[in-house]
C-alpha cells in the first residue's frame, strides 16, 4: 500500500502529525535500502567492475553520511560521529564537506567490513530518529526539507545501487542472478507507434513549488514548444532489431560524429548486456541470462544509439519540453521498482486508452536537450548547492523514471541526466517528429 510522502510543514497540519508522517517516511526509504541488499552475498557488497558504479556496501554507508554530515552534525551540536573516517571514506563529490577517497578505487576498501557499515547505518537511524522526534516550530520547518532531500537522495542511490549491481554481475563470466525470475510467458504482438499531436503554444515548464523537487527542476518559465508528434509508445527490442539488422552499427551516416568514435572504439553492435548466442540474440537481466524478448522496451541503449536509431527511424529524440507537456496531464503510474521486475515490461492491453503510453517507468527516455539551467537558476548556498548544478555540461536531459525508480521518487519535471554514452543505466527511446505547418 502507498504511503503518504507529503512531509511539508503545512499551516494547518498537526506538527505531531507532520513529525510521524516524516519519522514514517524517514524509516520506511531506509529499509528499503536494506531490502534490496538482502539477496546480496557479502562478496557482493565490495565489487566495482568500472569507476562509473559503486560498490553497495559503499551506498550504504555513503546515504547514511549524508544525514549524518548535513543533519546530524549542524542540527545536533552534542553529536559525535562513531566513523570521523567515513567523512573521507563516503564523501562523493561534496567538495564543501571536505576530502574524499578517489571514485575509481571504492571497489578497493575492503574494510570497513560490511557488518560495520550496517552498524553504522543502526547508530546514524537511531540519532536520527531521536533527532526528528524532537523537532517542532520553526525547527520543523528548517530542517524537514532536508531531510526530504536526503530521502530522495537515498531513492537515487536505491535505483543506482540496482543499476551497478546488473553492471557487477553482468562482467561476472557465471553470469549470477541477482533475484529468482520465473520465464514469463511469450507478450503479444506490440501495437504499431501511433503518433500523438501536440499543437504550438507557450508552455510552463518546470516545478511549480507544491511538494519536493531538485533545484534543478526550477524556476518555472515559459517555454514556446513548436507544434509536434510524439510516438505513443516505447521503442521494442523488435524494432531496434530492425535496425540492427538494417547495418545501424555500421552505418557512419546515421551517427553524431562522437557517437561513431565511440561505436568504433568500444566496438559496439547492439545495447549493452547483449549477446548472441548460437544465432540469437541473449540478454542479461538482474533474474539472470535470458533470451532477448522482442515485446519489451529496448534498454541500455546511449544517447548516441538513441539518437542513431532516431535518424535511422525518419524521427527524432523529444526535447525535455515536449516531454513535459506531453506527460504533465498524464497519470504518474508504471512499472517501477515497487513491482519488483526489475525490468522492462511489454505493454498490457490495458494501457491503450491513454494517447501516450509508458510515459513514465520501464526506461529512463533520452531527450535531446542539453542538461542546462532553467532561465534565473541560482544553485544554493553550501554544499548543498553542488548537488546538481555544477554537473550542466556535457550532459543530456533524461524523463519518466524505469523499472528501477521509486514510484514516490518521480514526477512530471523530475530531471535525470547522464553523458552520452552512458548504458548501464535502465535508458530507453521514444520518439518525436517536428509537425508541419497547419
Amino acid at each position: 500500500m502507498p504511503v503518504n510522502h507529503s512531509i511539508h510543514h503545512r499551516a494547518g497540519l498537526d506538527e505531531v502529525a507532520c513529525r510521524e508522517t516524516l519519522i514514517r517516511r524517514y524509516q520506511h526509504v531506509r529499509k528499503f535500502t536494506e531490502r534490496l541488499c538482502q539477496p546480496l552475498l557479502t562478496e557482493d557488497y565490495v565489487i566495482q567492475a568500472m569507476p562509473d558504479v559503486s560498490p553497495p556496501k559503499w551506498h550504504l554507508a555513503h546515504t547514511s553520511w549524508f544525514f549524518e554530515t548535513f543533519i546530524l552534525a549542524p542540527a545536533s551540536p552534542g553529536y559525535r560521529s562513531p566513523h570521523p573516517s567515513y567523512a573521507y571514506l563516503f564523501n562523493s563529490y561534496y567538495v564543501a564537506a571536505g576530502e574524499r577517497h578517489c571514485r575509481p578505487k571504492r571497489g578497493l576498501l575492503s574494510r570497513p567490513p560490511v557488518e560495520e557499515v550496517y552498524r553504522y547505518r543502526d547508530c546514524v537511524d537511531q540519532h536520527m530518529t531521536a533527532f526528528l522526534d524532537s523537532l517542532d516550530g520553526e525547527k520543523l520547518e528548517r530542517w524537514s526539507p532536508v531531510v526530504e532531500l536526503g530521502l530522495h537522495h537515498e531513492q537515487q542511490h536505491q535505483e543506482l545501487l540496482l543499476t551497478d549491481l546488473k553492471y557487477n554481475f553482468g562482467c561476472n563470466p557465471l553470469r549470477p542472478a541477482y533475484v529468482k525470475s520465473d520465464m514469463p510467458m511469450p507478450a503479444p504482438a506490440v501495437a504499431p507507434l501511433r503518433w500523438t499531436e501536440f499543437p504550438e503554444a507557450i508552455y510552463w515548464i518546470g516545478h511549480g513549488g507544491h511538494g519536493f523537487a531538485f533545484d534543478n527542476e526550477s524556476p518555472r518559465h515559459r517555454c514556446f514548444v513548436e507544434p509536434f508528434e510524439l510516438a505513443s509508445r516505447l521503442i521494442t527490442n523488435g524494432e531496434y532489431l530492425a535496425f540492427i539488422s538494417d547495418g545501424g552499427y555500421e552505418r557512419p551516416e546515421l551517427w553524431l560524429s562522437m557517437g561513431w568514435d565511440t561505436v568504433q572504439r568500444e566496438g559496439w553492435q547492439a545495447p549493452l548486456y547483449w549477446e548472441r548466442c548460437d544465432g540469437n540474440w541473449w540478454m542479461m537481466t538482474l533474474g539472470g541470462m535470458r533470451p532477448v524478448r522482442e515485446a519489451e522496451p529496448v534498454c541500455h541503449v546511449s544517447y548516441y544509439e538513441a539518437d542513431a536509431f532516431a535518424r535511422w527511424a525518419d524521427a527524432r529524440l523529444p526535447t525535455e519540453a515536449e516531454w513535459e507537456v506531453a506527460a504533465m496531464n498524464l497519470p504518474v503510474s508504471g512499472n517501477f521498482v515497487e513491482q519488483q521486475t526489475f525490468h522492462p515490461v511489454p505493454i498490457s492491453r490495458n494501457d491503450t486508452a491513454l494517447s501516450v503510453e509508458q510515459i513514465y517507468g520501464d526506461v529512463w527516455e533520452w531527450t535531446q536537450s542539453h542538461y542546462s539551467p532553467y532561465p534565473g537558476y541560482i544553485a544554493a548556498p553550501g554544499a548543498l548547492g553542488e548537488y546538481n548544478g555544477k554537473f550542466m555540461a556535457n550532459q543530456f536531459v533524461l524523463r519518466g523514471g524505469s523499472c528501477a525508480t521509486s514510484l514516490s521518487h518521480i514526477r512530471p519535471t523530475y530531471r535525470n541526466f547522464f553523458p552520452a554514452d552512458a548504458r548501464w543505466q535502465f535508458t530507453g527511446i521514444r520518439l518525436a517528429r517536428t509537425s508541419g505547418p497547419a
